[in-house]
Parts: structure tokens; sequence; C-alpha cells
């Protein structure tokens, strides 16, 4: 039995048709380009706020460092001070230390000889300077016998200093003999401290000059 023409052509069309189809369906569909987002926009940057943080950064550390400085000075300039007034007593202990003698005796001793030539080197740096040597007694003797022997114990100082190059007419003696002790307990302990040389500054002393090296 032969097949109508139109029915043939009718399953050619269907076929085709569903070939179509078919291959559409299998198709990828294409890929959407994701949209692109736009960045968030920079803060604007204020230039007078920075230059004003950083002068004020600036000026915090100079104060500090001038804060500083001002302290270390201050910090140099007492230690300046308590140096020069700890020389000055120095100098000036040197000049007024005292010496002692053994009883009845105006010579002078070991320890007194080391005492006055620590004097001298002060004595010839500071021409201006006079001094006053009081020579004392213990209570033993007579008040006439013990001045004279603190007249001789002030004299005896007096040459030693001249003999060494101090002047004649910067020191001036005097003696108070047993009038003016020390101590008043009546014991070899006491009158050891009364049997003495005093040194006095009368004149230049306001400020001394430190002998050189």
């Amino acid at each position: 039995m032969k097949s109508h023409p139109r029915a043939a052509g009718r399953s050619i069309s269907l076929a085709l048709l569903a070939s179509a189809f078919i291959f559409g369906a299998c198709k990828k569909k294409p890929e959407v380009a994701p949209t692109p987002q736009a960045e968030p926009a920079a803060p604007a940057v204020d230039s007078a706020a920075i230059r004003d943080s950083i002068a004020r950064a600036q000026a915090a550390r100079d104060a500090e460092l001038a804060r500083r400085r001002a302290y270390d000075d201050s910090v140099r300039r007492a230690n300046e001070a308590a140096s020069a007034n700890a020389e000055q007593t120095n100098l000036r202990n040197a000049i007024t230390a005292v010496i002692h003698f053994d009883f009845d005796r105006s010579e002078l001793r070991d320890d007194a000889r080391a005492t006055l030539d620590a004097k001298i080197p002060v004595l010839m740096a500071n021409s201006d300077v006079n001094i006053r040597v009081a020579g004392h007694t213990d209570e033993r003797g007579s008040v006439e016998y013990n001045i004279a022997l603190g007249q001789r114990r002030a004299a005896t100082a007096k040459r030693y200093l001249m003999e060494r190059g101090v002047a004649a007419n910067r020191i001036e003696t005097v003696s108070f003999g047993e009038g003016r002790p020390l101590s008043d307990d009546h014991d070899e302990g006491s009158w050891s401290q009364n049997r003495r040389d005093e040194f006095e500054i009368t004149a230049g002393g306001a400020r001394l000059t430190r002998p050189r090296t």
C-alpha cells in the first residue's frame, strides 16, 4: 500500500520541528555578566585639619623639650651653686682650723704644722684676706702667766706663716689666756681642748679664690 504524499510531508515537518525543539533545549543560555558595582567614594581629605594636627603635635614636643631643658639647666645651676658653696666652706675651714698645744708649751706639734701648712696656699691665693690668731690656755696657772702663754702661742703660729710667705701685716695676734675655754670641765680631756690657737678672718673673706694646683 502506498503512503499518501501529503501525509509523508507532514511527518517530515513534524520530525524537523521535534529536532529543532530538542536542539534548542540543549543549547546553554548565555551567562549574564554581573553589573559592576561602583566603589564607595573616598572621604574628602581636610588638609588644613591635618596641618593643624601636625602643628599641635610639634608644639607639644617643643614645649616638652623646652621644659626638660629648663629642668636640666635648673639642676645644673643648683649643682654648680652647691659645689661652689662647698668649695667656699672648705677654703674658709682651712683658714680657720684650730691648732692645739701641749701643756705649758708654745712650740708647734706635728699636727699643728700640718694644719698651718694647709692654710698657706689659701692665704697666698687670697692676698686681700687678713686673719687674727687668738692664743688660749687651760685654767692652770695664774691669769697673768696664761695671758703671756697665750700670746706666745699666737706669735708662734704667726711666725710660722710669715716664714712661708704670708705678710706680717695680714696677721694680727691676741691672747685670751684661760678666759675663753671650750670646755669648763676640770680634767685633761677638757684642758687639752682649751690649749689652742684660733684663727678668724678679719678682712677679705667674702669670696675666696681656690689655690692653683
